[in-house]
């Protein structure tokens, strides 16, 4: 489903692929969509007896991550907007099926906390760099990686949570995934704070 770690690096670093500053993209449609479709997965996973359908759904919002990626190197259409929105929208949705799961009793409070935590300070941290620096931090491909796993684990884990067809199957794969990931994700973490460290100690009006 995802293409090689070579393209991933290239295409996070934005190697061979021309920025625009258009806000009506395909690309960026496909994120928006993306947005829009979190009341339903929402509205799904809280019913009675349609929980597996709202995890179906939300892994057809997962899986629109890599495809307004591939629309945007393959149309030369990587945005500024995007770069911003793509990632917020992922923390969204996996936000708001996190805490659907655990009201439902379907995921551990200490599991779901250790993604929104992470995610919530790096937020924030963006968002200095961003205003403080005018500086983005690039998405690095070990962050990939890692939410590949925890998009796989989570609705797996959901899946058992709920007690739906297959559950002790889905929750083995599910926990290994997940913890694969969340290791990852702390790892990128603190890459990702070290890269702030270097845009802050940089010079005003210099490059990082």
């Amino acid at each position: 489903m995802f293409e090689s770690i070579d393209k991933l690096v290239s295409a996070s670093k934005g190697e061979g692929v021309t920025r625009t500053n258009r806000i009506l993209t395909w690309p960026n449609a496909i994120t928006i969509s993306r947005l829009l479709l979190i009341p339903p997965v929402v509205v799904l996973l809280s019913g009675d007896g349609t929980e597996g359908w709202g995890i179906a759904l939300l892994v057809v919002v997962m899986s629109t991550d890599w495809l307004d990626g591939f629309v945007a190197r393959k149309t030369q259409s990587v945005s500024e907007l995007g770069r911003l929105l793509d990632p917020l929208s992922d923390r969204l949705v996996i936000g708001a099926a996190l805490v659907t799961f655990v009201v439902q009793d379907a995921f551990p409070l200490w599991a779901a906390a250790l993604i929104i935590v992470r995610d919530v300070v790096l937020l924030l941290v963006g968002m200095f760099a961003l205003s403080l620096r005018r500086h983005t931090i690039e998405v690095r491909w070990l962050g990939k990686v890692a939410t590949f796993d925890l998009m796989v684990g989570v609705p797996l884990i959901a899946w058992g949570g709920f007690g739906l067809r297959l559950a002790a199957a889905t929750l083995a794969v599910g926990w290994t995934c997940f913890a694969i990931g969340a290791v990852l994700y702390y790892v990128t973490a603190g890459q990702y704070l070290r890269d702030l460290s270097r845009v802050l100690r940089a010079p005003l009006g210099r490059p990082s």
